[in-house]
């Protein structure tokens, strides 16, 4: 899985090609992906994106009206941006999230399919999945001392 520095750049360079702009469409390609029921997937189509966030590992698509598309990359997962109207397709591709300028197609290599996408409202379905834990790229080195020593 990309490790902590990876989900941070992809984050950083997320955000300069999405914040601002509508979540067009949401498509699928394997189903085992979406690992939540309520709300509904298609509730994030046409939503605005206000912030590209990491949690933990995770990457959290903000999305205005209080909704939340965290994604989890796993192992030989990768994102890659497309140009609008490329095709999607192929063995690893799992999904692609349609924007104006723009397509963010997931990719997992391998055949484990680990890879997840949850579709969350509000931050107290936010904070079922953060692992806690220490923000080791947030922390000072004396307070990551504090937390080896304890």
């Amino acid at each position: 899985m990309p490790e902590m520095p990876d989900v941070t750049v992809y984050a950083e360079r997320l955000a300069r090609r999405v914040v601002g702009r509508r979540l067009e469409r949401v498509k699928v390609l394997h189903p085992f992906l979406v690992r939540t029921a309520v709300p509904a997937l298609a509730v994030a189509e046409g939503k605005r994106v206000e912030g590209v966030e990491r949690l933990a590992k995770r990457l959290v698509l903000v999305l205005e009206d209080d909704l939340f598309l965290v994604i989890h990359l796993m192992i030989a997962g990768r994102l890659k941006w497309l140009a609008p109207g490329a095709k999607i397709g192929g063995k690893a591709s799992l999904a692609a999230l349609d924007f104006p300028r723009g397509t963010l197609q997931l990719t997992e290599a391998g055949s484990k399919r680990r890879a997840s996408l949850h579709v969350l409202q509000g931050e107290g379905g936010l904070r079922q999945l953060d692992p806690g834990g220490l923000e080791v790229l947030e922390t000072t080195v004396e307070e990551f001392a504090k937390a080896l020593r304890s």
